[in-house]
């Protein structure tokens, strides 16, 4: 259980596994490699962060929805797997950012998610990446993130 430990030192308490809000699965496998479905930043089934970034909310507070939204990723990964050191590692994130027009620092809101799958599982965390800006998101959300996860064996 290293991860489960390094968390426990990171002082980060993984939420709830949130469910699927339409008709959908939050994780498929294919061989070793686990898709976990777009998460958005719930808390105790309560959306934490809606409305556009540059108007309605700031960066500060879109790259907290995106911890939030990684923490959810890891939360399911963790009910689907039962142990998360089954994971070998985060291989791809894509990130949606619900914003302004003018809103050009998608790439610094999804960072906050990046630095934090690299705080919890090392080098086993960098992975590739994509973020864009939207101009909607379901239930308004301020983020978006979806992930490819590989797995050991």
């Amino acid at each position: 259980m290293i991860i489960e430990q390094k968390l426990k030192e990171l002082q980060i308490v993984l939420p709830e596994a949130p469910k699927p809000a339409a008709m959908y699965i939050p994780v498929k496998q294919i061989g070793n490699a686990l898709f976990v479905s777009g998460q958005i930043p719930f808390r105790n089934g309560e959306l934490v962060y809606s409305g556009k970034v540059g108007s309605e909310r700031s960066l500060e507070e879109a790259q907290d929805a995106a911890e939030i939204c990684v923490l959810n990723i890891i939360a399911v990964a963790k009910e689907y797997l039962g142990n998360l050191d089954k994971i070998k590692n985060v291989t791809k994130l894509q990130g949606f950012v619900n914003s302004e027009a003018t809103f050009n620092k998608a790439h610094i809101v999804v960072n906050a998610a990046s630095k934090l799958l690299y705080e919890i599982f090392g080098e086993a965390g960098r992975h590739a990446r994509t973020v864009v800006c939207t101009n909607e998101l379901p239930l308004d959300a301020t983020v978006e993130i979806e992930a490819i996860i590989e797995l050991i064996g």
